[in-house]
């Protein structure tokens, strides 16, 4: 069986439009805070709506500075196109009071399309899991009035062992990296939990990956020859896969593990089914280590942990031109990174091609140093 995810992402662009025609609600979302689980138990389809292309960014140069993070300029040029499907199928807009950028980013957005923004605190204390829980149920209620919904308790238990099942299968997919050497490289990890979030279908989604792991678990790895072990962290990688996460490759290493919200920040703590359930969403979704939070510990013991359970010789921290929260916690990571025995870059780069040349160069000599 073959299993190209990509081309799966481009096929269920039109899966998207049918579901849209036979009365589903599109509920598009931006940020791993978003709580797919509501979405997905008032009978709506969640879609993620992150730009990772530089081609909308003049467009939306008109409105936004040019100093702004490449996500959120290429994130709403598509909105003022209208050239993504996924943009344009959405009926409802789902934003979050994360970096400032992305806030006043929804402010404009707003002018296009329904947009609902959760007001998530940035700290993780008491008073604030307070703020979020009474966020949820708001959340909750604007869900079911925009939607003509009823979220029952018995709907969003079943919707919270869905989700629960899935994190479990794709942590497992990620589990079979920390094997050296890896029977799947961080290209194909990268394009499977890319493009598996575009899978609608949540137990067909889950059926394939199940699969999909039996058959990597099959490979024969004995001529396999054992490659430096990179670690990705920082900002969401789409947007430079080729000219980072390509070119480690082909400059002969692997990449075992991404500590971004591509990878494992929305896989991690899964959400109890006993008790209050919207409790339980809240304070599964504020655990996730953010550099929008304060003091955000949580994300170096991250590193750290990643560092010894994935072998790794070195930590590769991606940060988006303008995205400043990232940009000041690198000290911070660089730090964690030596502590658990693993050299550390920091690399700064925005979606344009201009600098392929010299990121390579940055690599090159990186990977040399781990020799």
């Amino acid at each position: 069986m073959k299993y190209d995810f990509i081309e799966l992402k481009k096929r269920n662009s039109l899966a998207l439009l049918d579901l849209k025609a036979k009365g589903k609600s599109i509920v598009g979302t931006f940020c791993t805070y978003s709580p797919k689980e509501l979405i997905y138990a008032a009978g709506a389809v969640p879609i993620s709506l992150c730009a990772y292309d530089e081609s909308p960014i003049n467009a939306a140069h008109a409105e936004l500075p040019r100093n702004l993070c490449p996500l959120i300029k290429a994130s709403y040029g598509y909105a003022v196109t209208k050239k993504c499907p996924y943009m344009n199928a959405s009926d409802i807009i789902i934003g979050e009071t994360t970096c400032d950028g992305k806030k006043k980013m929804y402010e404009l957005l707003a002018k296009h399309k329904e947009v609902h923004v959760l007001e998530l605190p940035n700290m993780t204390n008491k008073r604030s899991l307070e703020l979020w829980i009474d966020e949820m149920r708001d959340f909750k209620d604007y869900l079911e009035k925009h939607l003509d919904a009823k979220i029952t308790d018995e709907k969003l238990k079943e919707t919270i062992e869905i989700f629960n099942e899935e994190r479990d299968v794709l942590n497992k997919l990620m589990d079979l990296a920390k094997l050296d050497p890896s029977p799947i490289s961080g290209s194909e990890m990268h394009q499977v939990l890319f493009a598996s979030d575009f899978i609608y279908d949540k137990k067909e989604k889950i059926k394939m990956l199940c699969s999909y792991i039996e058959a990597l678990k099959q490979k024969d790895m004995s001529k396999a020859k054992h490659k430096k072990r990179i670690i990705i962290t920082g900002c969401p990688s789409g947007g430079v896969y080729e000219k980072v996460i390509k070119q480690i490759e082909e400059l002969g290493a692997d990449v075992v593990a991404f500590e971004n919200c591509t990878g494992t920040k929305n896989l991690k703590n899964n959400i109890s089914t006993q008790g209050d359930l919207i409790e339980n969403i809240a304070k599964r979704y504020l655990k996730i280590p953010c550099s929008v939070m304060y003091k955000n510990d949580a994300r170096s013991d991250v590193i750290k942990n990643f560092i010894t359970e994935y072998k790794a010789d070195g930590v590769i921290d991606i940060v988006l031109s303008g995205c400043h929260t990232y940009a000041i916690e690198t000290n911070k990571i660089k730090e964690a990174s030596k502590e658990a025995g693993a050299s550390y870059m920091s690399l700064e780069t925005d979606y344009s091609k201009q600098d392929v040349g010299q990121i390579r160069t940055r690599l090159e000599a990186f990977l040399e140093f781990l020799d």
